[in-house]
């Protein structure tokens, strides 16, 4: 075997763990920045208490959502066999971007088009993207942060009974 091959079947191996590391930890942080930045809109001065957290699940099971695609199309268009080893800044941009892009769009529909919800005069507002600071920086942090860590945390391999770290 080359050098090349068998760095790539190494990859092959660390790019299912790296995508369990990536949304297993983007899934806890969406759903703490969902809790987090509720106050910053009208449902926290109108609604329940089960509305609130209704609204944060909700939400957070939208943002595990637009992550998944974001993740996938990005690995689709910009990704190699040998992701994250090869390829991952260019995968990690198109993550960010397409689920920053999905975001805009969402908000801006939801609150101009639908009025689904509305911000308080607390969440600062994007001018010219009319979207809220807080959730475009949710999807430019907690995907930086998902992808880093992923990165870096160590993959536990299973061999003939024994574990490897």
């Amino acid at each position: 075997m080359t050098a090349r091959s068998e760095t790539e079947m190494v990859a092959g191996r660390d790019w299912l763990a790296a995508l369990r590391r990536y949304f297993a930890f983007t899934a806890v942080a969406h759903l703490i920045w969902e809790f987090a930045h509720l106050p910053l809109y009208t449902i926290w001065l109108t609604g329940t208490t089960g509305e609130l957290v209704f609204a944060a699940v909700h939400c957070t099971g939208g943002d595990i959502l637009i992550a998944l695609s974001a993740v996938m199309l990005s690995l689709f268009l910009f990704g190699k066999g040998a992701w994250p080893a090869e390829r991952r800044i260019p995968v990690v941009a198109g993550a960010v971007v397409f689920g920053l892009v999905y975001t805009i769009f969402s908000e801006w529909l939801n609150i101009e088009i639908r009025e689904a919800w509305a911000y308080r005069d607390l969440m600062p507002v994007i001018p010219v993207l009319g979207a809220g600071l807080s959730p475009v920086l949710q999807w430019i942090v907690v995907p930086l942060t998902g992808f880093s860590l992923a990165r870096v945390l160590p993959t536990v391999r299973r061999s003939q009974g024994t574990v490897n770290v």
